[in-house]
């Protein structure tokens, strides 16, 4: 039964609409006689064959079976073929609207009216007519079920349709947030620690002859600056291999740096050669992880801006104030500013800082803006009243709107 199931699901519709005209037409071949055949067979041919396309045309279908069913009641002809009004009137039910299915069953309600009125003896009007008009009305309710149900379905399938669709766009915009991410990190990682290896390189080529001790720290500094590199990056992609284990020593991976870190990065910043001060007002520990990471990369960026663009003897400072609400970051460097217009000169703007009349560069202000966006912030950056160059920001850790820069 299930093959035979499969296999006449892939019959076209118009095979089985076609199967009752037939039956019909072969009903009447076998049971009337020869006086009554020709005429009892063009009637029901005339009441049966549309049915074939009531697909495609219900209303059309309809009219011409409820009008072929008039002229057999003036004829006075009796068939079986009148079942094909309630075909027709289901077909209506299910595949057009409310006002034609109500107009449909008005009309299939009068022939039932006309036929018992006609055909019925005398004293049985009302169970004819009870029994035919509950006949139309089930073809129609049972049409009206079919069309909901269509409905139904349609419009589940379009919701579903509709959410994969939106899980595919918030796949795409979650990876293109973790690519930026990446970039992010990789670009505070790979320019930070390249600038401090290429500053205490310069050291210590210059200390080589004169101070030999000076220059091996140096080197040692560069390997150590080297190897917390490598660290950063397997920590940052590790995250994207889960299967591969941290490479480690111990096993264990190393937290991500934050608020406590500061201090290493001040004194890797003055081995350097940027002397830098560091204030942490207020404590840190109700900080989460993730907002600990990104004040450690803004005062990093900060920092790598004004040892790259600065000459020396350029001091920085750095403040951190902790509270419930939320964390402000003031990066300061005694640097010399730029001039307000025109092209900024090579080596007096940081990254991280756009002036008046220059084009920003780089991914640094650009990725300093999309860290303190995500904790309600917005960066500022630029030449300060007393000469130098300041980075503010202010992250709130509540998560509600936008906090002021």
């Amino acid at each position: 039964m299930s093959a035979v199931r499969r296999r006449g699901s892939r019959l076209p519709p118009t095979v089985w609409d076609s199967l009752l005209p037939a039956l019909l037409v072969l009903n009447i071949a076998t049971t009337r006689g020869p006086q009554d055949l020709p005429e009892a067979a063009a009637f029901t041919a005339a009441l049966a064959l549309p049915l074939v396309w009531r697909r495609r045309a219900p209303l059309a279908v309809f009219g011409t079976v409820a009008a072929v069913a008039f002229v057999q009641w003036l004829m006075d002809v009796q068939l079986p073929a009148d079942i094909a009004l309630l075909v027709a009137l289901y077909t209506v039910a299910a595949n057009a609207g409310r006002r034609a299915t109500l107009v449909a069953g008005a009309v299939v309600e009068a022939g039932a009216l006309l036929a018992c009125l006609r055909w019925t003896a005398d004293g049985a009007f009302l169970t004819p007519f009870v029994a035919a008009s509950a006949m139309a009305v089930a073809a129609a309710v049972l049409g009206v079920n079919v069309r909901t149900t269509r409905a139904y379905l349609a419009a589940v399938e379009e919701r579903a349709a509709r959410l994969e669709q939106q899980q595919e766009q918030q796949a795409r915009l979650a990876v293109a947030e973790e690519r930026a991410r990446i970039t992010r990190e990789m670009h505070d990682i790979v320019t930070h620690n390249l600038s401090v290896m290429v500053a205490l390189t310069d050291a210590a080529v210059y200390a080589q002859h004169r101070s030999p001790e000076k220059a091996t720290a140096a080197m040692l500094q560069i390997s150590e600056t080297g190897r917390q590199a490598l660290t950063d990056m397997r920590r940052s992609l590790g995250l994207l291999r889960t299967d591969e284990p941290d490479a480690e020593p111990d096993g264990e991976r190393h937290p991500l740096p934050g608020i406590a870190q500061l201090r290493a990065l001040a004194d890797q910043m003055c081995a350097a050669g940027l002397p830098t001060r560091l204030e942490v007002h207020g404590g840190h520990t109700h900080v989460p992880a993730t907002a600990q990471l990104t004040v450690y990369r803004l005062v990093q960026e900060a920092l790598t801006n004004a040892l790259k663009h600065t000459p020396p003897g350029t001091r920085a400072n750095v403040r951190v104030r902790c509270s419930a609400e939320d964390v402000t970051v003031d990066v300061t460097d005694s640097g010399p500013c730029p001039p307000s217009s025109g092209s900024t000169p090579s080596g007096a703007t940081p990254s991280g800082s756009t002036p008046s009349g220059a084009t920003p560069s780089g991914h640094g202000i650009p990725g300093m803006r999309e860290r303190a966006a995500a904790y309600g912030g917005t960066l500022r950056a630029g030449p300060l009243p007393d000469g130098g160059w300041g980075v503010r920001t202010r992250l709130d850790l509540g998560g509600g709107t936008e906090a002021p820069a």
